[in-house]
């Protein structure tokens, strides 16, 4: 049977080209092989081409293979066959293969490898480069000749769109192998290159080569499309395999793929297109013209590839021309090995280069660029390069690790020569910002050389792998300590791995997988290479030893002697540089020898110091003398006189061929050009002498200044070195102003040396202040402002002179009395001053003019008294335009002699009266007013003011008027005369006399006018008269006329007139008829002009109606008349009742009265006593026997009585009384009768359904009825609530209580404890009153947790110090579901030593906390992840605690966990033994070094973990120091090892002893090296000391034993102390956060409003506590407003229902959203639909739900509607706000939000239904959509605006039945609340900060203790017996010993030089774990 997927082969079908004729197109045609037989196929063939049967062919596959049989029935359905003439023929034309290229399975399998060893980051363009370079390098493997391979960058769009062409000169592909190549993840070692299984002969493995350069890089079948499509969008592959005379072409690109998913194509499916050389007649596009030159490159090659890569990524483009060199240089680095050979790029070396491989890369771009070609033999800045030309030596070796992998390696050596390293620079690093040398800060401390950078580079097949690096191995790892080489020679070292394919790497070739820790397992074996060798030796040692050669002989240092200690140096800015620094006085270096006090000059420097030597400073904590690198040398420069400084510069700025002789010469030259002295000149030929005096002004200078030295020369600058700038000469001039109050600086200037004229200072002509001045020149430095040079003061120069004042030349107007009053005489003072402004004696003769444009001036005389020349008796007079004037004010003679002065002018004394208008008779009408304005003028005729100016005016004619005046005082006029004059009797004009005059100032005349007083036109009187028609008289209504009227009917057709005062009518305009108003309307606008609005009569007929009818004028006028109003007609009954209320069965207690109304209420008449007959009685239910009809006289009523009622319903009850053609109800209420039976009112819903031990709250209200079911309120009945069941406990809010004044009852249950089942409740009443009771079902409580489960892996080892598994802890709820929304910080894991099961964890328990779940993991578990194994083996308990309540906790089963001993990593002895002393001699105890130690095998945490370890214990002795490995002591038997046995982990060691006479040195210290067997271990060293004579070794032996003793004891004073230490530097800590943890709760309860100061005491805060708790108790319990409605039964998944899920505080909000949610109160929320179609199912589709997976919510902060763009667009009424917003969620917040804003949408709460209805006004008009209002009043507006009606209007709150949101608790609960927990963190502070004090106090009491004192001398004591013990074993001699002393000494070897090892030697240092 075939295989799936495949045809069988009677259905096979081959696609067949005819290529045996040459013509332009061949036949092609799809022919059936029915037949396994190939001679049936063949004659198919020619039916199928009409070949004739003696006509001969081939038929061959693509690859010009001859199909026979065999490889016929291997022929898959669908080959492409070729028929030719014979098999070389060529193709006449090209031919086109179907292939498939589906990628092979590895795609999946390995598809996690390339994603986890992604690239890192950075450039990865060079390196899909290489994978293209890597296929050609595997297709030129077998070529005898030079490999070529060309990369061209086609970039000159004239050729056509942008290419990258790869071309190699290899075997090339068949077709069938050039269909591997397009199967993505087809490796080498599943492909196959032929079509035919008997060609395929598998992968073979290359043999072995030298760094393994066998080009088999071509692996895994992805790095070539990666990169191309990488690169660009399409790929063409052109090739011609060896042999072949036929060329296949084949291209995938983006497009087709993108295309065949369009067409819904075959994606992985294409043709090869087979063809002749050159033939490039299938190129046709004009972006594809540059492929006709690369086909026309075809002919005569008999092999080939070319790669063409087309759509480049425009990135790439810019990457590959700006970093051309860059990108070429890393391609060099790869394959380094591969084009310059083994040895790589060694350009020291004479051979030549042995490598057959050629790879040139060229750039070509558009002209006229010309094109860039690099061949990467060229390169030699790639690292390797670097790497091998700056080394000296290398130590090559080799790694085998499992199996055939195998790594060539080699270490190379960077040598120091001097001053500086010469390991290369990464080029591929940033250089950072270039800086310029700087002698000061340049600081050599120790070399970086290669620093932080990994060691070696690795290799694969002999490419470079870029990304994996290995930083060293053990054997070549820099040490702790240094050794036999200072440990900066490590840092010299660079190398490099060649790893073969056993070691696997990523599919990218970017990154080795895991080869460093292949090379670290314990199995791998490292060997040395010598000479192409192996050599079975230590590596390390080896290693180490080659590296102290490559010090020894290459690295060039510097030796520093006389060590005189430490030092700091405060010049170094780095601050961790600036210590510690070790001085000495001497180096040698290069052969040459400096010290203290040698004279030396610098090089490269600026300037060149020439000076002596100071001392020579190293970097670091050194002792005695060492060798460095480098160093610092501290020099004085000299002479000292001139330089005066202390420079310190690296040692290699050292002039070591500068002779002495010449230092001393030029030191003597500095000191001769030294200053001495200044000489000044006055070049003008004004000098100044000393003490002159010269008049303010003066000028001083100029001065010319000139600097000479000893010899007379002029100098300008002190030579201090070559940099002559830095000490340039300057001229400090100061001039000083001398005063008995301080000196003051008056000119100070520097003078710059001038080639021309030396030192020059210009003229100063600011001495123009009085007094004594000196003038001083002094010398100074430019650079730093110094008048001393070496202790020497510069040359200086001094002059003192006086300066007067000079002639006066202005003048200053002092202050002048301001303002100045017309006519008033004033004085004007004058100051006269010189040019400077000092003071000048006035003379008599001057004569001064006043001159003002404004004003006329004059003065009488001046008057001179001191330095102050006066003008008096100046006036001035004139009219005031303006209140400021200019006077000048002129002293003929002085050089300034006109100075203006503003002056304030103001009027003069008042002179006369103005009074306006100006005529003699006035004219005014009777009662107005007439106004006069009145001016009072001084004489110039301005207005002037005075105190008390008033001006009074009298009407001499008219007695009763009052006198009018007016205040002139400010202003200087009024208006007077402003009241109206109201004459009485005015029918004719009268006249009358007005007086003006001002009774202050009475020289001022007065002023009188004459009043002529007309009769007034307005309105003073009114008539009120009626007219029902014109042709009769109207009728006049005259003022408080009484008019009788019928109640309720109309007074209509009223009128008025007007008249004025002289009783003319007025004509009534509308202006006067708004004038008019009544008392019994506000309407006046439906009435005409003269007419007055109709008046209504009151409907009540008693009592009488006032009305009034007023002209609001000045003066006012009004009438008025009075309505007595009468009954109307009968119309109805009345019926008044005393009692409305009777019990069923009995007697209306009071009366029925009967009365006959008016339509108005009023009595009328025409009821009587015969009235009683005819008046009847009915009502439902009306006993009408017990009625009793009669009249009553006095009241003029009837009477009815014995009303009762025996049947019917409670209620309102309505009685019909009749009497002829009137009825009329009375409405009675009806009562219950005597309580009977409790019914329920309102119950929860049944069946009820409780969670157990859920705090609930069920309201049962309690109904109690008579025998009827009506209410029956009797408060003496009680009713008690109790369970039926003794297996259910319940809780009730109260236990019995009576009934209401309303015969209720309500009982809350709040819990009920019972388990799973149904049980009954009990309501029992204390009256023989049958009980009431009710079913309910107590349901397990998802809410309660139960039980922890813990899942973990069984089967982890728990190695001490490790990280412990994954424990995952699920909370079970009593339902048995996981639950969810527990707090983490409740859950805890405690783990404790110990497998025994207890019933709670110790004390001493760790308490872990759980990790944050990850987004994989479940959010309802808690995971305790890295936690931290403990690091002792043993058994541990684990533990996990929920913490339900403070007191209340829910633990897990106890899990016991073995842990077991980590990895091992040392042998070390149980007990540290003794340093062990020995001789050399015959006694053998002597000679013993071990009696007896037992060594085990422990982790890093020091537990035994060697039981599986055996092995050996080899042991050997080595020198602790450089002694000769020929002197090293000997083993009995004279062996240098011994072995013993490892077992277990455990090596006894006995009887370890030296043989007699064993070499070594007298007193030398030797180490006991115990090294086993067992790969990783550390060894265990224990050093020892030799001695020659036995009491020697005794005495060494006893100091020793001390030693090590009183080394011991004092380890452990010192732990002690640095504990104690550690210990009060933790309680200061501690005291101090617990200050400041009291310090911040202080100012948050003061922030609180409370005050701290009585807080001091734990009782005093308690108090407080129970104080605040009271109140929150009384607050808790208060009644407030709850939901009544049977909250669902909660779950995970049920939120509840959306009654319970909000709160609302305000009470009318409450009401109304209640109210406006009333149908989905009830409705249940749940968070998953499967949850709500559960409640669905269970109540039979009665309960609402309301899942919230499939509630729509968009997220929104939508404004109000009447906030546009944060701006209000009118302004709003009522306080709108969102209803939603007034919700306050106790849980689930979000989801909350959710649900009501789902119910809600956008309805807004406003305050009434007025504001209700402008905001929705508001809201349209601006075309905006208005949601639903609600009004706190209760009343609602549709979104469509529709309101009214009981569907609108909310009822009481009562009616609601508890369906109503509850309210939260108040404001000042939770403030409360805050301030207890305030109060509470305080007590805890404060307990906290004096409990920690007092353990400080206590502690430091402690240390200062005398006992304390006595451990510190004993410590000190030890110590320095120590010290001296470490001397007397220290200066013991070291002599050979005999035995080693009668060997020969080799004749190569010398006795020791005596110098010291070149290395640093550091301070030893206490190295802490």
């Amino acid at each position: 049977m075939a295989a799936d997927g495949a045809a069988p082969r009677s259905q096979r079908a081959m696609r067949v080209f005819d290529c045996r004729h040459e013509c332009a197109e061949v036949k092609e045609a799809l022919v059936a092989a029915s037949s396994p037989d190939l001679r049936h196929f063949l004659q198919a063939v020619s039916e199928v081409f009409s070949i004739p049967r003696n006509e001969a062919f081939v038929l061959t596959t693509t690859d010009r293979r001859i199909i026979d049989g065999d490889r016929f029935n291997e022929l898959c359905d669908g080959n492409t066959l070729h028929v030719l003439r014979s098999v070389d023929q060529v193709l006449p034309v090209a031919t086109q293969e179907r292939i498939e290229y589906l990628p092979h399975y590895h795609t999946l399998v390995q598809s996690g490898m390339y994603e986890y060893y992604a690239s890192e980051g950075q450039k990865s363009l060079p390196y899909a480069f290489a994978e293209l370079i890597d296929n050609a390098l595997s297709a030129t493997a077998r070529n005898a000749g030079t490999r070529t391979l060309r990369i061209r960058l086609l970039f000159d769009e004239s050729q056509g769109k942008h290419a990258i062409v790869v071309t190699d000169n290899g075997h090339g592909m068949t077709s069938k192998q050039l269909n591997n190549w397009a199967v993505y993840r087809m490796s080498k070692f599943t492909r196959e290159n032929s079509i035919f299984h008997s060609d395929h002969s598998g992968y073979v493995r290359p043999d072995p080569v030298p760094r393994s350069l066998n080009s088999d890089i071509s692996y895994f079948g992805v790095g070539g499309k990666q990169a191309v499509f990488y690169i660009g969008q399409s790929v063409r592959i052109i090739t011609k395999p060896i042999g072949s005379p036929d060329v296949h072409e084949f291209v995938m690109s983006k497009e087709d793929f993108e295309r065949k998913e369009r067409n819904k194509e075959e994606i992985y499916c294409g043709f090869i297109r087979n063809r002749k050389p050159g033939d490039g007649s299938h190129v046709t596009s004009e972006e594809e013209r540059f492929l006709h030159s690369i086909i026309a490159e075809e002919e005569g090659q008999e092999s080939f590839t070319v790669v063409v890569i087309t759509g480049v990524q425009p990135e790439h483009i810019t990457y590959l021309k700006q970093h051309f060199s860059l990108w070429t240089r890393e391609l060099a680095h790869i394959y380094h090995y591969y084009v310059h050979g083994i040895h790589g790029n060694d350009m020291r070396s004479s051979k030549k280069n042995q490598s057959n491989i050629d790879i040139q890369i060229t750039l070509v771009d558009k002209a006229p660029r010309p094109p860039r070609t690099v061949n990467l033999r060229d390169v030699d800045s790639d690292m390797q390069t670097l790497y091998i030309n700056s080394s000296v030596a290398s130590f090559e070796f080799k790694a085998c690790a499992e199996g055939d992998a195998m790594v060539e390696g080699l270490v190379r050596y960077h040598p120091f020569l001097y001053d500086k390293e010469t390991y290369p620079d990464d080029p591929y690093a940033d250089p950072g910002p270039v800086q310029e040398e700087d002698d000061d800060d340049c600081i050599l401390t120790a070399s970086e050389g290669r620093a932080k950078r990994p060691l070696f580079e690795c290799f694969w097949n002999g490419r470079l792998i870029p990304y994996t690096t290995v930083s060293e191995f053990d054997w070549c790892a820099r040490p702790k300590k240094a050794g036999a080489v200072p440990l900066e020679c490590y840092n010299r070292l660079s190398g490099v791995l060649f790893a073969n394919d056993r070691f696997p790497i990523t599919t990218n070739k970017l990154t080795f997988m895991d080869l460093e820790l292949q090379l670290r397992n314990k199995e791998t074996i490292f060997t040395r290479l010598l000479n192409g060798q192996e050599q079975r030796v230590k590596i390390h040692r080896e290693f180490a030893a080659w590296l102290k050669e490559c010090h020894e002989c290459f690295d060039k240092q510097v030796k520093f002697i006389g060590f005189h200690g430490l030092t700091s140096r405060q010049d170094v800015s780095v601050k961790r540089l600036q210590s510690p620094w070790a001085r000495y006085s001497a180096i040698q270096w290069d052969g040459k020898k400096y010290t203290s006090g040698q004279y030396v000059k610098s090089i490269k420097t600026q300037p060149v110091l020439f000076g002596t030597i100071d001392q020579f400073l190293l970097y670091g904590n050194h002792e005695g003398d060492v060798y460095a690198t480098g160093g610092h040398v501290q020099i004085t420069l000299q002479p000292k006189e001139l330089y005066d400084e202390v420079r310190t510069i690296p040692i290699t700025k050292i002039d070591r061929q500068a002779p002495t002789a010449v230092i001393k010469s030029h030191v003597e030259d500095e000191l001769a050009k030294l200053p001495v002295e200044l000489k000044v000149r006055w070049p003008e030929g004004n000098p100044w002498f000393n003490k002159d005096s010269k008049p303010a002004g003066t000028p001083l200078g100029p001065i010319q200044v000139e600097i000479l030295n000893k010899k007379g020369e002029s100098i300008s600058r002190l030579p201090v070195g070559g940099n002559l700038s830095t000490r340039k000469f300057r001229i400090d001039l100061k001039v000083v102003l001398n005063s008995p109050k301080g000196d003051t600086q008056t000119n100070s200037h520097v003078g710059v040396h001038s080639s021309k004229w030396d030192y020059w200072f210009r003229a100063m002509e600011n001495l123009n202040k009085i007094g004594k001045y000196t003038l001083h020149l002094q010398t100074i430095l430019n650079e730093s402002n110094c008048s001393s040079w070496a202790g020497r003061q510069l040359p200086s120069y001094t002059l003192n002179f006086s300066i007067t004042e000079g002639d006066a030349e202005n003048f200053l107007v002092r202050a002048v009395a301001s303002p100045v009053q017309v006519g008033v005489p004033f004085s004007i003072p004058l100051e006269l001053k010189d040019s400077f402004g000092h003071l000048s004696q006035p003379s008599p003769d001057l004569k001064p003019t006043l001159e003002c444009s404004t004003l006329d001036v004059t003065y009488q005389g001046t008057a001179i008294e001191g330095t102050i020349f006066t003008i008096i008796g100046v006036q001035v007079k004139g009219e005031l335009k303006s209140k400021v004037h200019t006077l000048n004010v002129v002293l003929p003679g002085l050089k300034q002699d006109t100075q203006s002065l503003p002056i304030a002018v103001i009027p003069g004394p008042p002179h006369s009266l103005l009074v306006l208008p100006e005529e003699d008779v006035v004219t005014v009408e009777n009662r107005t007013a007439s106004v006069f304005r009145v001016e009072v003028h001084d004489e110039a005729r301005n207005t002037t003011t005075h105190s008390k100016l008033i001006v009074r005016c009298q009407l001499q004619d008219v007695p009763d008027f009052s006198v009018d005046a007016v205040d002139c005082s400010s202003t200087g006029f009024g208006q007077i005369l402003g009241k109206p004059i109201k004459l009485k009797n005015v029918r004719t004009e009268q006249l009358i006399t007005a007086k003006f005059d001002i009774p202050s100032h009475s020289a001022v005349p007065s002023v009188v006018r004459t009043l002529r007083v007309l009769p007034s036109k307005s309105v003073c009187r009114l008539e009120v008269y009626r007219s029902d028609c014109a042709d009769e008289p109207p009728m006049i209504l005259q003022d408080m006329e009484r008019i009788d009227w019928t109640v309720g009917d109309v007074l209509g057709n009223l009128y008025y007139r007007l008249y004025d005062e002289g009783d003319r009518p007025i004509a009534v305009t509308p202006q006067l008829s708004q004038k008019i108003a009544v008392n019994w309307t506000t309407d006046m606008s439906s009435v005409g002009q003269g007419q007055l609005p109709p008046v209504n009569v009151t409907k009540l007929a008693q009592g009488e109606q006032f009305y009034q009818v007023v002209f609001k004028g000045n003066p006012g006028v009004e009438t008025s008349f009075v309505i007595v109003p009468r009954p109307d007609e009968p119309d109805r009954l009345k019926l008044t009742l005393l009692e409305t209320a009777v019990s069923l069965g009995e007697s209306l207690s009071g009366k029925i009265y009967v009365e006959l109304n008016d339509q108005y209420s009023n009595k009328a008449e025409g009821l009587g006593p015969d009235s009683v007959k005819d008046m009847s009685v009915s009502a439902d239910g009306l006993d009408e026997s017990s009625l009793v009809t009669e009249w009553l006289e006095s009241k003029r009523c009837v009477s009815v009585s014995g009303v009762r009622f025996l049947s019917g319903p409670l209620g309102q009850r309505d009685v019909r009384i009749t009497w002829n053609e009137f009825q009329e109800f009375a409405r009675i209420r009806v009562t219950a009768g005597p309580p009977a039976k409790i019914v329920f009112e309102d119950c929860p819903e049944m069946p009820l359904q409780i969670l157990n031990e859920e705090n609930v709250d069920v309201r049962f209200f309690l109904q109690l009825c008579d025998e009827w079911g009506n209410p029956s309120p009797d408060p003496r009945v009680t009713v008690a609530a109790n369970s039926l069941s003794a297996c259910m406990k319940t809780k009730f809010s109260v236990v019995s209580q009576p009934f209401d004044l309303e015969a209720k009852a309500v009982f809350v249950l709040q819990q009920v404890v019972a388990p799973k089942g149904k049980y009954e409740l009990a309501f029992t009443v204390s009256r023989r009153i049958s009980a009431l009771t009710v079913p309910i079902t107590v349901l397990p409580n998802p809410g309660k947790p139960v039980e922890l489960t813990v899942q973990y892996d069984t089967k982890a080892v728990f190695p001490a110090g490790g990280i412990f598994t994954v424990f995952v802890v699920t909370v079970l709820s009593e339902e048995g579901g996981a639950m969810r929304n527990i707090n983490p910080a409740h859950m805890s894991m405690l783990l404790w030593k110990g497998d025994d099961k207890r019933p709670h964890p110790p004390a001493e328990a760790s308490t872990l906390k759980c990790s944050k779940p990850t987004e994989t993991e479940k959010e309802e578990c808690f995971y305790f992840r890295d936690k931290v194994i403990p690091e002792r083996v043993g058994k541990y308990t684990v533990q996990f605690l929920l913490q339900i309540h403070k007191t209340k906790g829910l633990a897990s089963q106890q899990y016991v966990l073995d842990v077991v001993p980590n990895t091992p990593v040392k042998l070390v002895p149980d007990t540290p033994p003794n340093t062990p002393v020995v001789s050399n001699n015959d006694v053998l105890a002597n000679r013993t070094l071990v009696k007896s130690l037992c060594l085990k095998i422990r982790d890093e945490y020091n537990n035994p973990t060697g039981e599986g370890c055996d092995g050996k214990v080899c042991v050997s002795v080595k020198s602790s120091s450089q002694h000769r490995q020929q002197d090293m002591p000997l083993f009995e038997g004279r062996d240098k090892t011994l072995i013993f046995p490892l077992k277990k982990g455990r090596a006894l060691i006995e009887n370890l002893a030296l043989v007699e006479n064993s070499p070594g040195l007298d007193g030398a210290e030797y180490i006991l090296h115990f090294q086993p067997d067992v790969s990783g271990l550390v060894p265990f060293e224990l050093p020892f000391r030799f001695y020659n004579d036995v009491e020697n070794q005794k005495k060494m032996s006893t100091l020793t034993k001390k030693k090590d003793r009183l080394s011991q004891s004092i380890v452990i004073y010192r732990g002690w102390f640095e504990t104690n230490q550690q210990l009060i530097v933790e309680l200061k800590e501690q005291v101090k956060d617990a200050e400041n943890k009291q310090k911040q709760v202080q100012f948050d309860l003061r922030k609180s409003g409370m005050d701290v100061t009585p807080l001091s005491t734990m009782a005093a805060i308690d108090a407080v506590v129970q104080q605040k708790s009271v109140e929150m108790e009384r607050l808790r319990t208060q009644v407030r407003r709850t939901c009544t409605m049977t909250p669902y039964r909660n779950s995970p998944d049920v939120l509840g229902k959306i009654a319970h899920l909000a709160l609302v505080e305000d009470d009318d909000a409450a009401k109304v959203i209640s109210w406006h949610l009333l149908g989905d109160m009830d409705c249940v929320v749940t968070v998953t639909t499967a949850a709500a179609r559960k409640i669905y199912d269970d109540t039979q589709g009665r309960q609402q739900v309301m899942p919230l997976e499939t509630a729509f919510w968009k997220s929104s902060d939508k404004p109000l509607p009447h906030i546009r763009n944060g701006m209000n667009i009118f302004k709003p009424v009522g306080n709108p706000v969102f209803a939603r917003d007034l919700l306050i969620f106790p849980q689930h917040a979000e989801r909350c939000q959710i649900v009501f804003r789902n119910l809600l949408g956008d309805t807004i709460l406003v305050d009434d239904l007025d504001s209700a209805n402008l905001y929705r006004k508001g809201v349209v008009q601006n075309k905006i959509q208005c949601p639903t209002l609600l009004t706190r009043g209760g009343d609602r507006i549709r979104s469509n605006g529709k309101f009214g009606g009981l569907q609108n209007k909310a009822p009481p709150i009562e009616k609601l039945r508890g369906q109503v949101f509850g309210a939260p608790l108040p404001q000042q609960f939770h403030k409360t609340q805050a301030d207890v927990a305030l109060l509470q963190q305080y007590g805890l502070a404060l307990k906290k900060s004096q409990e920690v004090q007092a353990d400080y106090e206590s502690h430091l009491q402690h240390m200062q203790s005398p006992e304390v004192g006595k451990k510190e001398d004993e410590l000190r004591e030890q110590e320095k017996e120590l010290q001296d013990i470490e001397n007397s074993l220290a200066s013991t001699p070291v002599r050979p010993s005999p035995a080693s002393s009668v060997k020969r000494v080799p004749p190569d070897e010398g006795e020791p030089s005596g110098h010291p090892a070149k290395r640093i030697r550091m301070k030893s240092r206490k190295l802490l774990d």
